[in-house]
């Protein structure tokens, strides 16, 4: 079976844009009657009528938990009338991994470890002092986290001015980062949606939930809002990210 997401996925780092872009082509009709969950191994497979999806690389999109499968098997189920990959957020992540971050996981892993070094927490504000007391309220508790129990300390650094990580930080980092690819792709997601690879590893490691994290992200965000108004296609893009984020967070989860 050819892989019915090719052509109509897209590799825009944008998810507004991508439903967008979706918008703009032609989707494929449901052909199936049922989506349902297969074995294959010491792992599950998704079916479609019996027959086994496949990832855009045509590999079987074989995943590690039942539990898994049947979530991704539900959003198949959940198509109506056309498939659309934006609303199938866990199938694409999948598909990241097994046609991606498994055939290079230190290249996912070495991503990870260089936002650590440039990362969102690490860069505050130089005023108003109520935006730099909400980064602090929300930001310093994972800083402490990594401090107290994983040694690794962080410098900080107001506005855009670099500051450089000690080297032993950043090493104590990397082995923080899962090397178990599903895991890593979730990591790796969520490190590029908050920009911020100390929350995705918080998350990873239970330190905080997903949407803590989320919310410790949008800290400035929230502040222009609150003072400025909203922007609608800002809204958008905020909330497509949002979506993806959760699909990360819930494959975290079901892989336990």
């Amino acid at each position: 079976m050819r892989d019915l997401l090719e052509g109509i996925e897209t590799t825009s780092v944008d998810p507004a844009e991508s439903v967008r872009a979706a918008q703009r082509v032609t989707l494929p009709k449901r052909f199936y009657k049922a989506a349902g969950v297969g074995t294959e191994g010491e792992g599950f497979t998704i079916l479609l009528d019996g027959r086994p999806v496949r990832t855009p690389a045509r590999d079987i999109l074989r995943l590690p938990t039942r539990a898994l499968a049947e979530a991704v098997a539900a959003e198949w189920d959940a198509q109506v009338g056309e498939i659309n990959p934006h609303a199938m957020p866990l199938t694409r992540l999948v598909n990241v991994v097994l046609d991606g971050v498994m055939r290079d996981p230190d290249a996912s892993a070495a991503e990870v470890v260089s936002y650590a070094g440039t990362d969102l927490l690490c860069y505050r504000a130089d005023g108003p002092e109520r935006l730099e007391a909400l980064q602090a309220q929300a930001w310093d508790p994972v800083l402490d986290w990594f401090r107290d129990d994983h040694g690794a300390r962080f410098f900080l650094s107001t506005g855009v001015r670099h500051v450089k990580q000690p080297d032993e930080t950043l090493a104590r980092i990397a082995e923080l980062v899962p090397r178990e690819p599903f895991r890593l792709a979730a990591v790796t997601s969520m490190t590029a949606l908050t920009g911020s690879a100390l929350l995705a590893l918080a998350v990873a490691h239970g330190a905080i939930d997903a949407e803590t994290a989320w919310t410790a992200a949008h800290v400035d965000e929230a502040w222009n809002r609150a003072q400025w108004g909203e922007d609608e296609l800002a809204a958008a893009r905020h909330a497509a990210r949002k979506l993806e984020m959760d699909a990360a967070a819930r494959l975290l989860a079901l892989l336990d």
